[in-house]
């Protein structure tokens, strides 16, 4: 199937071609980083306008790069939560009028399905997809969770954050240094060469027998060194910057692993923007080499949003259909969108 999928759930525009849900013929991203960068964060109604402003232009270079017409599309997959309403709105309206007017049908995507099987896209120099089940962590601005994925469309919670997530830790620390937005891209470059002991940070939650991450207090814990000591600078800076990320780093990677062996698993993904960064994909490396570990990290370009990401769940929930003609009036905009099953919930929500 030929499928056309859009992401707008936060402040990156995105529409990718996809066939049959595991190859990509082009994935067309808009980035807001410029427009957000002078106010520290995103701001909802500058992102949703800038979605507007962007969305259809995205969709015609997806287009043009894939070499196909819109009358060729089969299907369409959008994003319909988590995520700012208003930013969702558009993509939605987007695709349903799109889908409406070529009589195709339409399914509303959880953007966090999309980071949990978007390594089962077969690109070009990287290894084949994993086989399911695999264990999957996001890690995000807004998510830090561990899944079981078992196939798609059935997920099981193992651990998420239960404050801030590690994405978002990262940028209001930056923020604290006064260094630029995003400022997780910002500690990752400082913290190269670094002393990433120089200052003994905690690591949140790291005896604990469950799997969920608290990053508020590790910081609460820069804040108070940051108000004894003050803001570095040079080298300092550095070193400070290498400590915060390595204890970050620290928590992801052992509860992941240590999820991994509790459940039998021999895969470990990891995805979201937070993948991108350096010392994550390293660390990360080295212990699943130690524990006898599969790593899965797709490349950063579809790590951070990106409507190619979902193209592999677009194409499940799309066959299981198996509807012609226009469908989708449903789908609606859900800034909280729960997935999966956790072990001290009985409740599921897949999309």
């Amino acid at each position: 199937m030929l499928v056309l999928t859009i992401e707008s759930s936060c402040d990156e525009t995105s529409a990718a071609v996809i066939v049959d849900g595991r190859r990509m013929l082009s994935n067309a991203v808009a980035s807001q980083i410029p427009i957000h960068r002078r106010f520290g964060g995103v701001v909802p109604e500058l992102a949703s306008r800038n979605h507007i402003r962007d969305i259809h232009t995205v969709i015609n270079d997806a287009l043009a790069e894939a070499q196909v017409g819109l009358g060729e599309i089969e299907g369409f997959g959008v994003t319909s939560g988590p995520g700012l309403v208003g930013s969702l709105l558009v993509g939605i309206e987007t695709a349903k009028g799109l889908a409406w007017t070529l009589k195709r049908p339409c399914v509303g995507l959880n953007h966090l399905e999309g980071h949990l099987t978007a390594v089962m896209l077969e690109l070009e120099n990287q290894p084949s997809p994993p086989a399911f089940p695999y264990l999957g962590l996001i890690v995000s601005g807004g998510h830090s969770d561990i899944y079981v994925v078992h196939g798609f469309g059935d997920y099981e919670l193992l651990g998420r954050t239960r404050d801030d997530a590690a994405g978002e830790a990262f940028d209001k620390v930056a923020k604290m240094l006064g260094l630029p937005y995003p400022g997780g891209v910002e500690i990752d470059r400082l913290a190269q060469g670094a002393n990433p002991k120089a200052i003994a940070f905690p690591r949140p939650m790291w005896t604990r027998k469950h799997l969920d991450f608290s990053f508020s207090g590790l910081k609460t814990a820069v804040a108070t060194h940051l108000a004894t000591h003050g803001i570095p600078t040079g080298l300092a800076l550095a070193d400070l910057c290498a400590s915060f990320q390595q204890a970050v780093v620290d928590v992801l990677v052992m509860k992941s692993v240590e999820a991994a062996r509790s459940r039998s698993l021999e895969r470990l993904i990891i995805s979201g923007g937070v993948a991108c960064n350096s010392m994550l994909r390293q660390q990360a490396q080295t212990a699943c080499q130690e524990a006898g570990l599969e790593l899965f990290v797709a490349p950063a370009s579809l790590c951070t949003d990106n409507a190619a990401m979902l193209g592999p769940i677009a194409e499940f929930y799309l066959s299981a259909q198996q509807i012609d003609g226009f469908h989708g009036h449903d789908i609606r905009a859900q800034a909280n969108m729960a997935l999966g099953t956790s072990r001290r919930e009985t409740s599921r929500s897949y999309r």
